[in-house]
Order: structure tokens, then C-alpha cells, then sequence
């Protein structure tokens, strides 16, 4: 019996199959976007990636993401207290992490070290599946990547060696297999010791993440409103933005990702969907409500930033 030739014979058959099937969930979709930012990213090995997403945590990041559901697991509200990290509005989406505000003696009594690195992965498959996708969706263009704000205020370099270790796994993960989802990374609120913490943490960066960083202290709010429209900013960064309604900007995970999301994740898990974001079937079905006329930049601003100073040259 004859086979046809092989179209990767570097891989073995399973990795084939996995690296087959990531391919065609993209294009069923039309997300030629998601593929091409592996071609922008540095030194990314398409065979190392297909690897890990077949063997993440001893099941694949497929089956984690139908495990753990990164915006509704048990755990999520008290470690949200203790990690607060989370997803907002429309337009260029933004996700915030508040690193003084982390606590992690605390957050190990309210979740294991293994399933929160777990709800890290997932949330980074999150943003890939539902969140980029949902915001192109709603802008009725393709946006590709995340506007990072990392506020670290109270943070000084006690917290910093306690988690040294979970930011240096996060920074890795993200450049090798979840590349050019980070837009600009844009850091507030910068204690006196950040010299010491740059030092450190710039090893980690590829040189094409190093030149997304910006740095500030107490002046950024005129920065991220060049960026973010006041509606889409929380006011605890300098926007207008409250989301009462949901208890807070922090908890609220708002966006449109979120509209239908758990209707549309539960049809995904019963095969019903062929993904469990916005996508070519919504439009079919007639959501075209959802396309948002707010101007939206499908490409990271990052060369012209006045007010800003980049980390390498700090």
C-alpha cells in the first residue's frame, strides 16, 4: 500500500497532526493573522510549539482550555484579590496587571501553585481564541495584539524575588508560544529600585519585546489616553471607566468576547461550534451588531511615544 509523502517529515506523525489541526481551526476562522505572527516573531520554531501545545501540564493546551475555563473557574474572584490581572473594554484591547497588589503567601491558600499556572495558560490561550478575536470582530478589522499595562505601584523588590520565578515562566511562555501578542508594554508607576528589577527581567526579553516597553512613574495617564479612549480606560488609571454595574472594571472582564460567552462556550464543549470565540458562524447568524465604529489602530503605536521613555534607556 502506497502513502503520499509526508509534508513535515522533521515532525512525528502526532506532532503533524496536532500542527494540522491548529492550522485548520485558524482558517476556518479567516485568522491568516494568528499564523503570520509566527513569522514576525524571533527565532520561533513552529516544531517546539506544536510540541508544547500537545503536551502542556500532560494534556495539551486544547484540553486545558475545556478544563479551565480562564474567566469562570471556582477560584477566580479570591485570586483576583490576591493576583489581580485582568481584560478590558472594546477597541484595542487592554490587560492590566497590578503587581503591588499581589500577595502570593495568600494566593496559595485559595489555589494551588499548579492549577494557578494552569489559569495562566489558559488565559494566554484565552487571549488568543476569544479576546483578540472577539475585538477584531467588534471592530470589523483584524487586531492582533494587546495593549499591557503593568501598574507597580507598592511594588518593590521583596515582591519581586518572591515571584521573580512565575513573571520569568510567564515572559517565556508568551514570546515562544502565544508570539506578538503584546502590542506595548507600557509600565506605571515605576518604584526608585526598577533599575534593579529591569536589570533582571530585560535578560529574559527578546530585543524585538524589549523595544515594546515604556516606563513611567506617576505621569502616564496622558500617555494611555493618547492610546485608550477615556470610556475603554478604568479610572483608577485616569479614565472614565467604572463598570459598577459588574463590581468594578477588575472583576468585570468586559468586552465583546464577552457577549454570548457562556452560551457559545458551552456549545463548543458539546462540538456544536468549531471554536469557542466570535467568529465566521457568528457573522453568519446575523451579529453584525456587534461591529464597532471607534477608531482602533491595527498597528502597535510604538514608534512615536513623546511622552514616554523606552526601558532601554533607562
Amino acid at each position: 500500500m502506497s502513502h503520499e509523502p509526508r509534508k513535515h517529515p522533521e515532525l512525528t506523525e502526532e506532532q503533524e497532526r496536532v500542527l494540522q489541526t491548529f492550522r485548520e481551526e485558524l482558517l476556518e476562522e479567516g485568522h491568516d493573522w494568528i499564523l503570520l505572527r509566527f513569522l514576525r516573531a524571533p527565532k520561533i520554531m513552529i516544531k517546539n510549539c506544536v510540541e508544547w501545545r500537545r503536551t502542556a501540564q500532560g494534556v495539551g493546551i486544547d484540553e486545558l482550555y475545556r478544563r479551565l475555563d480562564p474567566y469562570d473557574f471556582p477560584e477566580r474572584d479570591e485570586v483576583f484579590k490576591h493576583w489581580p490581572i485582568w481584560y478590558h473594554k472594546r477597541g484595542w484591547p487592554i490587560n492590566v496587571h497590578s503587581l503591588g497588589g499581589i500577595d502570593t503567601t495568600a494566593l496559595y491558600q485559595v489555589i494551588t501553585p499548579v492549577r494557578f499556572w494552569e489559569s495562566i495558560l489558559s488565559a494566554a490561550e484565552g487571549a488568543m481564541r476569544e479576546i483578540l478575536a472577539g475585538s477584531s470582530y467588534a471592530a470589523g478589522r483584524p487586531i492582533d495584539d494587546i495593549f499591557v499595562i503593568v501598574d507597580l505601584k507598592d511594588f518593590g523588590l521583596g515582591k519581586f524575588w518572591q515571584m521573580k520565578s512565575l513573571i520569568q515562566d510567564s515572559f517565556q511562555i508568551s514570546q515562544d508560544y502565544f508570539p506578538e501578542t503584546m502590542g506595548l508594554l507600557v509600565i506605571i508607576n515605576a518604584p526608585y529600585t526598577f533599575s534593579v528589577i529591569w536589570n533582571v527581567v530585560r535578560s529574559w526579553l527578546a530585543k524585538e519585546t524589549q523595544d515594546k516597553v515604556r516606563l513611567f512613574g506617576a505621569d502616564y495617564e496622558p500617555f494611555l489616553l493618547e492610546h485608550i479612549d477615556a470610556a475603554n480606560l478604568p479610572a483608577s488609571l485616569g479614565g472614565t471607566c467604572t463598570c459598577d454595574d459588574a463590581g468594578g472594571c477588575q472583576f468585570s472582564n468586559v468586552g465583546p468576547w464577552m457577549e454570548d460567552r457562556k452560551e457559545r462556550r458551552e456549545a463548543w464543549l458539546r462540538g456544536e461550534r468549531s471554536r469557542p470565540g466570535l467568529g465566521l458562524e457568528d457573522r453568519e447568524k446575523g451579529k453584525e451588531k456587534l461591529i464597532d465604529s471607534a477608531p482602533v489602530s491595527p498597528v502597535s503605536p510604538i514608534h512615536h511615544v513623546p511622552h514616554s521613555i523606552s526601558a532601554n534607556e533607562y
